[in-house]
């Protein structure tokens, strides 16, 4: 993240949010499936294999995929130009949008769930190097890695600031799974709409940069 400009840090920490928020909205939706965090989903589909409900490992196994799939789909737009990855915000807007309208037949949770997993996949691939992530979006793990580093350095005598961003990074994910768990009792519809927006708003702001760079 060290190499991460501000303004790239304020777009990282905003969709961190938005991932928090539809992961929360996903989780409560679905009574236990996540749909950012595949850490979590293949731990559970793990102690279910044996003796357990083979239902929970077949359909982490397909919200795995659909993560997976929206990675692989990310990546391959935002690895060219920067107006690409302003499709690739958009792109996941739309997918957030659908999920809201499916929320408003209130069936189909798990198609909800799949779309939201695809968006969140593809959110990881707008801070590519090397064929890397270099800003963890929609998982923590990474990011609270980083951050111990950065304290480690800290304490060393080597960065002073090192921590500043992942704790950032990590706090709006916390944050923005908070308020999301508060906007699902509003309604699942609504709270998945608001995600859209934001999500549209970001995309809009990337196709900007990417016209001034």
């Amino acid at each position: 993240m060290q190499n991460v400009d501000r303004p790239a840090l304020v777009l990282s920490s905003t969709l961190a949010a938005v991932a928090g928020f539809v992961d929360a909205v996903g989780f409560l939706d679905t009574g236990g499936i996540f749909v950012s965090f595949m850490s979590g989903n293949s731990t559970q589909a793990a102690v279910q294999v044996l003796g357990g409900d083979l239902s929970v490992v077949f359909v982490s196994a397909g919200i795995i995929t659909a993560f997976v799939a929206g990675v692989a789909a990310g990546g391959i737009v935002s690895a060219r130009t920067a107006r690409q990855q302003a499709g690739v915000v958009a792109g996941t807007a739309v997918l957030v949008g659908l999920a809201a309208a499916l929320a408003m037949g209130g069936d189909a949770t798990l198609w909800r769930a799949g779309l939201l997993a695809v968006a969140m996949g593809a959110l990881n691939t707008l801070f590519l190097a090397d064929g890397r992530a270099r800003v963890a979006i929609t998982y923590s793990t990474g990011t609270l890695v980083s951050l111990g580093l950065g304290l480690a350095s800290l304490v060393t005598g080597g960065s002073r600031t090192a921590w500043r961003r992942p704790l950032l990074l990590w706090s709006a994910l916390v944050g923005g799974a908070v308020i999301g768990g508060l906007a699902h009792g509003l309604g699942r519809a609504p709270a998945l709409a608001a995600a859209a927006a934001v999500l549209a708003a970001a995309a809009a702001v990337v196709a900007v940069r990417a016209r001034r760079g």
